[in-house]
C-alpha cells in the first residue's frame, strides 16, 4: 500500500476493472462498509463533455456506525462523508485509492473525531490490503 500525500491510500492489482470493483465492494462490506453513491466519471465526462477518458469509478462508502458517531460529535464531519474510494483503469492494471480517513481528525479539533477517523483508516486500510 502506498501513501499519497496525507489525503490518499492507494494500491494497485491485475483485476479486471469490474472484478476491482466488485471484490472492492465485498472487501468494504465485510469491514461493516455500504456503497451509497457510484460515479461513472467515464460516462459523465463522456456525456456532459464529449470527452472520452478511461474507466473511472467513484464509490461512496460508508459504515453507519462510524458516521452516526461521527456526526454525533461534530456536524460538520458530514463534508468528508462517505469515505471516497477511487479505481481506475491503467492498461496492465487498475488502481484503488482511498481518501485517508485520519485527514478528518488532522482538521477537526475533536478526540472523538480523531479516534473515529483512526479506526475507520484501519479498516480502509484492511480492505486494500486484501486486494
Amino acid at each position: 500500500m502506498k501513501k499519497i500525500g496525507k489525503y490518499a491510500l492507494q494500491v494497485q492489482t491485475d483485476l479486471s476493472f469490474e472484478e476491482t470493483i466488485m471484490k472492492v465492494t465485498n472487501l468494504l462490506k465485510e469491514q461493516g462498509f455500504g456503497i451509497l453513491a457510484e460515479i461513472d466519471f467515464k460516462s459523465v465526462l463522456k456525456n456532459k463533455l464529449d470527452v472520452d477518458w478511461k474507466p473511472y469509478k467513484i464509490l461512496g462508502a460508508c459504515n453507519p456506525n462510524f458516521a452516526y458517531k461521527s456526526l454525533q460529535a461534530e456536524l460538520h464531519v458530514g463534508v468528508f462523508l462517505p469515505c471516497n474510494i477511487v479505481i481506475w483503469d491503467e492498461g496492465d492494471h487498475r488502481v484503488v485509492a482511498a481518501m485517508e480517513p485520519e485527514i478528518m481528525g488532522d482538521i477537526i479539533n475533536n478526540p472523538t473525531i480523531k479516534d473515529t477517523a483512526h479506526q475507520v483508516s484501519d479498516l480502509i486500510k484492511n480492505v486494500l490490503v486484501k486486494l
